[in-house]
């Protein structure tokens, strides 16, 4: 069978669980290979390995990370015209979307973007137009440059023989041109990443004001073990930090469960939040068009609702 390369997205070798997720994608396409590069790349081969990868290809040379997105393209176009494979995964997170685009040039091929499946045939099945209709595409020129969503299949927990192959690449002039000169370390909340996380808890305008959030949104988001996430009404209000904003201009989720609170359900939010599995929407506007996307709906205030939702989760 031939290669399928899986770009992996880590930090110091902690392997996001995307990049797991793509990895079983591969697997019902052609053999999985596993790309990895930048500080600490060694030591995410033990958990590539336990997750189905045959080959991995580790560049642990520091320019992967001082350079911005082109060294990672440079390795990955050497890669497909050595290596002829028969597709290219990549996480559609921001970083991932640039890469793709930039890799498809540099190996004239065809790209597709924000996949929420791939068949054995490299079909890939996406949710367009703000998740009003779904769609099957073919990249009908070159490799298949591929970035699918997080959370679009479950991680394969079977092991792959993980053969290590380290590989160099020559930076180019382009990948000089920009430098990373300075890192500042985001404090966590200890909550589940959001674009991966399985159960997600948004607020929206309903919520009143930062102190909704803070007394409402995220107990029950604790009660859950979930991330939290905002509309973009919210977060534009200054209610909640602009990077857990929800939406075709924020970032785009594709959870177990989605609790959409007091959330209209504007086409932009609907965009980044289309394909989770399960949608609970609480909105005392039962006319809001958030309902058309509900599985199960609470017409009613959240600030009532959610509280003594949190306390039955609590108690049990």
């Amino acid at each position: 069978m031939t290669e399928v390369l899986v770009v992996v997205e880590h930090s110091n070798g902690d392997v996001k669980r995307v990049s797991l997720e793509l990895l079983a994608m591969a697997a019902g396409i052609g053999t999985p290979s596993a790309v990895v590069a930048g500080p600490g790349a060694s030591n995410a081969l033990a958990t590539l390995t336990a997750h189905g990868a045959e080959t991995i290809y580790v560049c642990d040379d520091a320019a992967i990370a001082n350079h911005v997105v082109v060294p990672m393209v440079d390795l990955l176009a050497q890669l497909v015209n050595d290596k002829s494979p028969s597709a290219v995964l990549i996480p559609s997170s921001i970083d991932g979307k640039e890469i793709a685009g930039r890799l498809a040039i540099a190996v004239n091929s065809g790209i597709i973007t924000d996949a929420v499946a791939v068949s054995s045939d490299c079909t890939a099945t996406q949710n367009v137009f703000g998740g009003a209709t779904i769609v099957q595409a073919k990249v009908t020129h070159g490799t298949p440059i591929i970035t699918v969503r997080p959370n679009s299949i479950a991680p394969n927990e079977a092991a792959g023989a993980g053969t290590r192959v380290d590989v160099s690449v020559a930076i180019s002039e382009a990948a000089r041109a920009t430098t990373v000169t300075n890192r500042v370390s985001v404090e966590k909340s200890g909550r589940p990443d959001l674009s991966e996380a399985s159960i997600v808890v948004s607020g929206g305008r309903g919520v009143g004001g930062e102190e909704g959030f803070a007394n409402v949104i995220e107990p029950l988001a604790d009660a859950l073990g979930a991330a939290v996430g905002a509309s973009r009404a919210a977060t534009d209000a200054g209610w909640y930090p602009h990077q857990f904003q929800v939406g075709q201009t924020g970032k785009t989720v594709s959870p177990q469960l989605y609790v959409a609170n007091g959330i209209s359900g504007a086409i932009q939010h609907r965009a980044g939040m289309q394909t989770s599995k399960t949608v609970v929407v609480v909105n005392k506007d039962a006319e809001a068009p958030i309902f058309d996307l509900a599985d199960f709906g609470v017409v009613g205030d959240l600030h009532a609702v959610l509280p003594e939702l949190t306390k039955l989760l609590q108690s049990r």
